[in-house]
């Protein structure tokens, strides 16, 4: 059994979709299905139970299941191992949002734990590259918030935050329960310059173009409303200034909190199952 063909089983049993495995795994599907059929050849049992409900695993899946993980994991290891022989290893990481959350915190600490010898550098990034520069070959792996243009990237997501608009104190909305969209038409909202990810504008900007002061750092949204009145989005979970507050909104998705990379490695796998891990917690 090939450690790459063990990475291609794990794929499929944890998404129980061929489809979504594949483009987990950055490949088309019908060399993920000839290479699981050979697995299966070579350990002579039926791994997946394929029907149209989806994909399932048999006991003899369930089994391999659990022994690949194990082999992945100690494989990473040894990689990290070797690498800290040979210097010290380093991981960049972006970090976009909240750094107080404690989740992120749980992640530090375990990562510390698990991988000591690791130099791990963060780079801070605003709200106008939701990526934290990891298209652009800055940072090996991102801790940040979508939704954004996943194209080319893999994103594992940690958690889902709801979302409201944040308002003066004073603001005639300020005392309601709960908001919709329709409540906000005709404001004057903070947005984000052009040129940002589209997928993150339109969320952000409510599904609309948007009139407003040009934000890119949390603190200036959070200046824009307080100065000016105007109005935004922010996951209900950010405790604004006194004189600030955020009202639930109605009829928009939760934002996800992922963990998001391109190029994998053992290093960015280890903090990625770290990741999963601190977040459900």
């Amino acid at each position: 059994m090939e450690l790459r063909t063990l990475r291609y089983f794990v794929a499929v049993a944890e998404e129980l979709h061929f489809g979504r495995a594949a483009a987990r795994l950055h490949m088309s599907q019908p060399p993920l299905s000839r290479a699981i059929k050979q697995l299966e050849t070579d350990v002579g049992a039926v791994l997946l139970l394929r029907s149209a409900a989806g994909v399932t695993l048999t006991p003899a899946g369930t089994a391999l299941l659990a022994e690949a993980r194990a082999l992945l994991d100690q494989a990473d290891q040894a990689r990290v191992r070797v690498a800290t022989a040979a210097g010290a290893p380093t991981l960049t990481v972006g970090i976009l949002g909240d750094g107080a959350d404690p989740a992120a915190n749980r992640l530090a600490d375990a990562y510390r734990r698990q991988h000591p010898d690791v130099e791990v550098r963060v780079r801070d990034t605003d709200l106008t590259d939701p990526t934290c520069g990891l298209r652009a070959g800055l940072v090996d792996v991102a801790l940040t918030r979508g939704p954004f243009d996943e194209t080319g990237l893999t994103v594992h997501q940690l958690r889902a935050d709801p979302v409201g608009a944040v308002l003066r104190a004073d603001d005639p909305l300020s005392g309601r329960d709960r908001l919709a969209l329709a409540d906000l038409a005709g404001r004057r909202w903070f947005r984000f310059p052009d040129g940002t990810d589209p997928v993150w504008q339109a969320y952000w900007h409510g599904g609309e173009p948007r009139e407003g002061p040009v934000v890119r750092a949390v603190q200036e949204c959070l200046q824009a409303v307080l100065w000016n009145g105007t109005v935004g989005l922010m996951p209900l979970g950010h405790r604004p200034p006194g004189e600030l507050v955020v009202v639930p909104l109605a009829g928009l998705a939760p934002s996800p909190v992922v963990v998001a990379w391109k190029d994998t490695g053992p290093l960015v796998r280890s903090f990625a199952q770290l990741a999963a891990a601190a977040y459900r917690a």
